[in-house]
């Protein structure tokens, strides 16, 4: 990331260079010498949480927009879908079955990929959670295209490392998943969402409670693969129960290809924001 601006001060990072190569005292190799912001123990102290929110919400935002990214299309999804020519190492045969879905992922990711690129590249660019799964299929159609992708990772107390269809210079890692999932909204002109478990499941209903709430505007959100979603969401319960209005119902379709996702996304008319919530 490279900082265009210019002034006539002596910038931070030449002093962080001249620091590191004072002469070795014990009060240079005392902590409280340190510069605060190459001071890697202060800075993740418990009371410098509110900087690192800051920090982890700025540096994507500056190198988002960089690269001259406007808009983004947003892929959820789970992890744990294979390819279809690997499905026979799935866990279950629900998620064998489910491999379908890598396939419309990617396929529905090159044909938004190529869209993109039509109009210069700098709306309707693919962004994933950077993972394994429906999350690498997503990164790989947008490779397939010959265009650019986002990819969100986040730390785990397991190994996990970005797929390798993410465009490097927009691969970015992240400590708090709040931040994460403001990244993942941010610059959101639709919402695909694919098969997936509590992540997704997470992920979902955190756009359709902002949809809802009038807290966001009203972007296509798309359910790939009605039976799945309806086998594990009785959406019309919901509804019937009172906790959700019967309008609530109306802010997400459901797909099944890509190419339907791409009609549907086409079709949807202009986003607006709810100013009031039905059955309140």
């Amino acid at each position: 990331m490279s900082n265009k601006h210019q002034h006539p001060l002596r910038d931070a990072s030449t002093d962080r260079t001249a620091a590191d190569g004072v002469s070795v005292t014990p009060q240079t190799q005392a902590p409280a010498y340190k510069l605060a912001f190459n001071d890697f123990d202060f800075m993740c102290r418990d009371d410098m949480r509110p900087v690192r929110f800051q920090l982890e919400l700025l540096k994507p935002e500056t190198m988002l927009n960089e690269y001259g990214i406007d808009s983004t299309i947003v892929l959820f999804g789970g992890a744990r879908i294979p390819e279809p020519a690997k499905k026979d190492t799935a866990r279950t045969k629900t998620l064998a079955d489910l491999s379908r879905f890598y396939d419309e992922t990617r396929e529905f990711a090159r044909l938004m990929t190529l869209k993109s690129m039509e109009g210069g590249g700098r709306d309707d660019v693919i962004v994933t959670g950077g993972g394994p799964g429906v999350m690498e299929a997503g990164n790989r159609g947008a490779m397939d295209a010959g265009g650019v992708s986002i990819g969100l990772n986040i730390v785990l107390p397991f190994e996990q490392a970005p797929n390798k269809y993410v465009t490097p210079d927009l691969c970015f890692n992240f400590h708090y998943f709040a931040i994460r999932k403001m990244h993942f909204l941010m610059r959101a002109k639709a919402i695909c969402v694919f098969p997936g478990g509590f992540g997704t499941l997470d992920e979902t209903f955190e756009a359709l409670t902002l949809i809802q709430t009038g807290r966001m505007q009203r972007v296509p959100v798309l359910l790939f693969g009605r039976a799945f979603w309806e086998s594990i969401i009785n959406w019309d319960a919901l509804a019937d129960a009172g906790t959700i209005s019967t309008e609530d119902l109306n802010l997400f379709r459901f797909v099944e290809t890509a190419q339907e996702a791409m009609e549907m996304i086409k079709n949807w008319g202009e986003p607006s924001a709810r100013e009031s919530v039905p059955g309140r």
